[in-house]
């Protein structure tokens, strides 16, 4: 059955600014609470903080980079977070950018899809309990385990964008966590991916998990600038921009604001009524969305926390009715 969700809108510079939003689950029909990497507060970290604050809620990351933990360590965190909420949880994982790899680890990965094969295989298998040799592969090593620990199960996800990480996550995955894609992309491009890796593992295909950013229409609201609002870095960024052509979004670095007009035309960013709003989400649920994440992170950077919330609950509320 599908579900909505909710994103926290922006990047905590503390764990408690969290908190409204892990509350407005507890009451609200909304199924998980989702961050981004944050390099202020870690994500693990602000979850956890608001378990202990009271608000134990399913959550999810969406995704966390590889670059900035070992896979035993990632696969710690993970379990972790589950035992602190006392809820399964989903743990995103994507490379990132190649300048950010280059950033951290002195150089790119060698091979994208190679090393986040080799990143999932060996969460999953501490997740499962392996010891011993978990993976001697190109990128990682692995020798060793994680003591077992009664705690929630944890889904691995995969941050999937073009058809070569949708094949990946069909095989490995529990997951396929997209970001700025258009329903359309979705069905078309990204599920018939899914389903060919999921058919070379034999396995189920993943469940897929869409962030769609979004906002309600306002007499005084720009839309392109509610849109530049959430998206500007991803704009930047070469494999979104790649994912957006073949989506047929046309893209420039050089020239952000037709980008985001290209976003609104597609609807990579949705932006109408609330009534209009949710059957918008409901079309991503016919496009085989399992679970949409509703991104306000455009209003919270121009209107607000408050504004935020009050709309985030009336599209809740729409969508699920």
């Amino acid at each position: 059955m599908p579900v909505l969700s909710v994103l926290v809108p922006f990047v905590p510079h503390r764990p408690e600014h969290i908190v409204p939003y892990a509350a407005y689950l507890q009451w609200s029909p909304a199924h998980r609470l989702w961050q981004g990497q944050g390099t202020l507060i870690d994500p693990f970290q602000s979850f956890s903080y608001a378990a202990a604050a009271g608000f134990r809620v399913p959550v999810g990351t969406g995704v966390t980079l590889m670059p900035l933990r070992h896979p035993y360590e990632a696969a710690l965190q993970a379990r972790s977070l589950a035992a602190a909420t006392g809820h399964p949880v989903v743990a995103g994982f994507g490379p990132g950018a190649r300048t950010f790899q280059q950033s951290l680890l002195g150089s790119p990965y060698r091979s994208q899809l190679t090393a986040v094969r080799e990143y999932v295989s060996v969460v999953r298998g501490l997740l499962e309990g392996e010891q011993g040799t978990v993976l001697d592969g190109e990128i990682f090593q692995v020798n060793g385990g994680l003591h077992p620990l009664p705690a929630p199960p944890v889904q691995i996800g995969l941050g999937v964008l073009r058809p070569g990480m949708a094949r990946v996550a069909g095989e490995l995955a529990d997951v396929a966590i997209t970001w700025l894609t258009p329903a359309d992309y979705v069905r078309q491009t990204l599920r018939p991916a899914l389903a060919e890796g999921a058919e070379a593992g034999r396995r189920t295909a993943p469940q897929v998990v869409s962030m769609v950013p979004m906002a309600i229409r306002g007499a005084k609201r720009d839309p392109v600038r509610l849109a530049l609002a959430s998206n500007t870095g991803h704009l930047r960024l070469p494999h979104y921009q790649d994912m957006l052509r073949r989506a047929g979004v046309d893209t420039d670095p050089s020239d952000l604001e037709s980008g985001a007009k290209g976003l609104l035309e597609s609807g990579a960013f949705l932006y109408g009524t609330v009534r209009e709003l949710a059957e918008a989400i409901h079309r991503y649920w016919d496009s085989g969305v399992d679970e949409v994440v509703v991104n306000l992170s455009g209003v919270h950077t121009l209107y607000g926390s408050q504004t935020a919330l009050t709309e985030l609950d009336e599209i809740i509320r729409e969508a699920a009715l």
